[in-house]
């Protein structure tokens, strides 16, 4: 397995070439405060590198831009681009299934694109999505659920304050695709006890996009 920074296309991040690839690749971002080099990326990319995938974990416009700060809301809409970019970029690498996903705020932009963009990926993995703010359940970011039409594998902290378990499994009935809920016990919103559930990760993502 190799380890390699990328920048094509106005995609920046690092790519992870499998050792024996089985022709599938997933594109991985971050959340709002942090970048694409996060530990939990890091080690949920080389996991699944392991297994055989192209991993291109990736900076979001908004982190090219600035090199610390929190992304504007009306520039959401460039960070959405940023995740069509560097699937697109994927699909020229691999002649299987792309998946794509995030941690947070990059989790939630991409789910985003592919209610914008049925197409783009064969499933989604979102990593602690931040379904409300903390402490504000009346503002639920579950608006473009129902337009939602790829299958989600949601990986969740029991602990995690942008929404509860019970808040998210209720959420997900919106969408009309195939979902998942994997709770991560006493994990809180970094999902740092996830960084090593790689390999379960990895078959319930596929199992989710048809075997």
């Amino acid at each position: 397995m190799s380890e390699q920074t990328f920048d094509s296309g106005g995609v920046r991040g690092v790519l992870h070439q499998p050792d024996n690839p089985t022709g599938e690749a997933i594109a991985l971002t971050h959340g709002a405060s942090a970048n694409c080099n996060t530990p939990l990326l890091t080690k949920l990319a080389r996991a699944f590198a392991e297994a055989g995938l192209v991993v291109l974990r990736y900076d979001l416009p908004f982190r090219q831009q600035r090199l610390k700060g929190p992304p504007s809301p009306a520039k959401a809409a460039q960070d959405r681009a940023g995740v069509a970019q560097a699937v697109d970029a994927l699909r020229r690498m691999v002649r299987g299934r792309v998946f794509a996903g995030g941690h947070s705020y990059g989790g939630r932009q991409t789910a985003m694109a592919a209610s914008e963009r049925p197409d783009m990926v064969a499933a989604l993995l979102l990593l602690s999505y931040p379904l409300h703010p903390p402490g504000k359940p009346e503002k639920p970011r579950t608006d473009y659920f129902p337009a939602l039409r790829t299958p989600a594998l949601f990986v969740h902290g029991s602990s995690d304050p942008f929404g509860s378990l019970d808040e998210l499994t209720a959420a997900v009935k919106l969408i009309a695709a195939r979902t998942e809920l994997l709770p991560v016990e006493r994990a809180g919103h970094d999902l740092a006890r996830a960084a090593g559930l790689g390999q379960e990760i990895l078959v319930k993502l596929r199992t989710l996009a048809g075997g």
